[in-house]
C-alpha cells in the first residue's frame, strides 16, 4: 500500500505493507538509517523518534498510523557537523558515547524532554533518560550531556 509521511519537515511516500513498522519504513523503505532498531520490543529506546514532538517507539508503531503526524528523526535534529543541535553538541563535548547505536534515541528523547524541562537537575536528567539502554557508557556521562544540553539552550537563547 502507498503510505506518504512527514518526515523532518519532508513529505515521503513508499510502498510498503500495511504492517510495516514505522522503524522499518523509515530504515529500508525511506533510506533514513539513522532510527536504529535493537530489542524490537520497545524497551531499549534506540529506535525513538519524534511524532508531533514527543518520543515514541518506532518499533511499536505501524508506519500507516503516522501518516497524519509529523516524525522527526535524528537526521532531522542535525546532520551538519558545523551545526550541532544543544544536545549533540553537549554529547560530543560530554563524551557521551562510545559505541553510539543507542544515541540517536538518546538525542531524540533528550531533546524533546528538554523542550518540556529546560532546566532539569542531575535527577531529572536521569529519570528523563531512564527509558533508554546504554551498554556502553555507564550513563553518568550522559547524564551530564543532558545537563550542558540545557545550558547550551540557554546560551543560545532557545530555553
Amino acid at each position: 500500500m502507498p503510505i506518504t509521511l512527514r518526515v523532518n519537515g519532508v513529505h515521503r511516500s513508499a510502498s510498503a505493507p500495511a504492517r510495516r513498522l514505522l522503524s522499518d519504513f523509515l530504515r529500508h523503505d525511506l533510506g533514513l538509517t539513522g532510527t536504529h532498531v535493537g530489542c524490537e520490543h520497545g524497551v531499549c529506546g534506540a529506535c525513538t523518534v519524534l511524532v508531533d514532538g514527543e518520543p515514541a517507539r518506532a518499533c511499536l508503531m505501524f508506519a500507516v498510523t503516522a501518516q497524519a503526524h509529523d516524525i522527526t528523526t535524528i537526521e532531522g535534529i542535525g546532520h551538519d557537523p558545523a551545526a550541532l543541535s544543544p544536545v549533540q553538541q553537549a554529547f560530543a563535548e560530554s563524551h557521551a558515547l562510545q559505541c553510539g547505536f543507542c544515541t540517536p534515541g538518546f538525542i531524540t528523547t533528550i531533546t524533546a524532554y528538554l523542550d518540556e524541562h529546560p532546566d532539569p537537575t542531575a535527577e531529572e536528567a536521569r529519570e528523563a533518560i531512564s527509558g533508554n539502554l546504554c551498554r556502553c557508557t555507564g550513563y553518568q556521562n550522559i547524564v551530564t550531556a543532558v545537563l550542558r544540553a540545557a545550558e547550551i539552550r540557554r546560551e543560545r537563547g532557545l530555553a
